[in-house]
């Protein structure tokens, strides 16, 4: 994956176009050390800098947004790729990367590598890497980087200071912006000039350092078991997953991973998520989803006003919540498997 990577980022930067400033960021549950099954899926973020920009709501959830220039913009290479009302269009971005990244795989030379079919909607390119010793995929999300302060709806989000700290906030708080090219489902005409408000990097940093003492799970330090109830949890949402697919595929691992971002909030000291306790703090963690399933409100950790399990999903959020309890009433069969 490394060598497909690094390959396409120095040609896509080498073309002298509009991507000639690209970053590779890694994103995701491999990259969070969360990962459960083969490492067999990757997301890789190209992190394009620009300076400013004109964030504008697009519906109530706080996360998609149109984005515009304010004066004439330093990236003058971005003007093409602005839609006609002046909005920076993701779809078109996408497509001239896709692109790109289309001619460079063919100089891939001793790894077989295709581009997947574009799935409508979809942030990403995915990129198809065949034979040794299993398939691969790896998924490229445009990214862009804004130096500017976080937008309103995040005011009341990332509530971590018993848990991590104020500092530790304010030090993410601080950091860039990042916006990934995601079409919002809720617009009636899909234009693809839809962006989403991205908190990958702080998610995972968020799992890489998760203790509210600097040491927790380090190798001379005290252990906990948040990571381990996280893979727990993943695990067994992706085996229900495949034996419900039709009737779960409203859910993915996002949603597993902000209630249990929700949890470490609740029960913030290292001592609630003591390594012998894991089955206890495994079932709190498990209650706290269920009573989200329950009142179909799973609030966005970032953006709070974003609720991520709508009530008009009701009935997959009860069907959900009954498979979980029978798990839970049952001492977790799918697990014991």
């Amino acid at each position: 994956v490394n060598q497909v990577v690094t390959h396409l980022i120095q040609a896509i930067r080498s073309r002298e176009g509009s991507f000639s400033s690209i970053e590779r960021l890694g994103a995701g549950s491999y990259y969070e050390h969360v990962k459960v099954f083969e490492p067999n899926e990757f997301d890789i973020m190209l992190v394009m800098p620009v300076a400013r920009l004109q964030l504008d709501e697009c519906d109530d959830t706080g996360a998609y947004y149109y984005l515009s220039f304010k004066r004439n913009p330093k990236e003058k290479y971005l003007l093409k790729f602005l839609d006609e009302d002046g909005k920076l269009s993701a779809f078109k971005m996408l497509q001239a990367l896709r692109e790109i990244i289309k001619q460079e795989v063919k100089n891939i030379k001793n790894v077989e590598v295709t581009v997947k079919r574009k799935k409508a909607g979809s942030p990403a390119i995915t990129l198809q890497i065949k034979n040794p010793p299993a398939e691969i995929s790896v998924d490229i999300i445009l990214t862009l980087e804004v130096q500017q302060s976080w937008p309103p709806s995040t005011q009341d989000g990332l509530k971590i200071e018993q848990w991590l700290g104020r500092k530790v906030r304010s030090k993410f708080r601080n950091g860039p912006l990042y916006l990934v090219a995601k079409q919002n489902k809720k617009e009636k005409v899909l234009r693809g000039n839809t962006w989403r408000l991205s908190f990958s990097h702080i998610e995972k940093d968020m799992l890489n350092n998760h203790g509210s003492s600097k040491t927790c799970c380090e190798s001379d330090g005290p252990k906990c078991c948040r990571k381990g109830c996280l893979k727990l949890m993943k695990y067994l949402m992706e085996q229900l997953k495949m034996r419900h697919t039709k009737q779960l595929e409203k859910f993915c691992s996002y949603h597993v991973k902000t209630a249990f971002f929700h949890s470490c909030v609740m029960w913030p000291k290292d001592t609630d998520w003591q390594p012998g306790d894991l089955e206890h703090c495994f079932q709190k963690y498990l209650g706290y989803l269920l009573d989200c399933l329950q009142k179909s409100q799973l609030p966005h950790f970032f953006i709070p006003q974003y609720n991520l399990l709508s009530p008009e999903d009701k009935a997959s959020n009860y069907f959900l919540s009954r498979l979980l309890n029978y798990e839970l009433n049952n001492g977790f069969p799918t697990l014991h498997e």
